[in-house]
């Protein structure tokens, strides 16, 4: 996932990653999801939301309360700085 194609106001450039990021590096369980939530809530069916988030219990519940959700988690990926970095495509309403 290249998230430097994204600009400074977290909007997506020429190629597409994702149609909307969240950071939630500052959020707290639960939170995480909650934010999470609202944001797939906002979006189509099919679109993609970058999550950014730090530590390990966000890191457990949020892709698993999503799937859950009926969304797919198609990347995963912790950077060297601690940040992991979720793709999630929102699944049918």
């Amino acid at each position: 996932m290249d998230i430097s194609a994204l600009n400074n106001s977290g909007e997506k450039s020429q190629s597409k990653i994702a149609d909307r990021v969240l950071d939630i590096t500052h959020e707290v369980c639960p939170m995480t999801f909650v934010r999470t939530r609202l944001a797939l809530d906002r979006m189509a069916p099919g679109e993609r939301l970058v999550v950014l988030l730090r530590g390990e219990e966000p890191l457990n519940n949020v892709p698993r309360a999503a799937r859950e959700q009926g969304h797919e988690v198609l990347e995963q990926a912790t950077g060297a700085d601690g940040v992991t970095r979720l793709v999630i495509r929102k699944g049918a309403s």
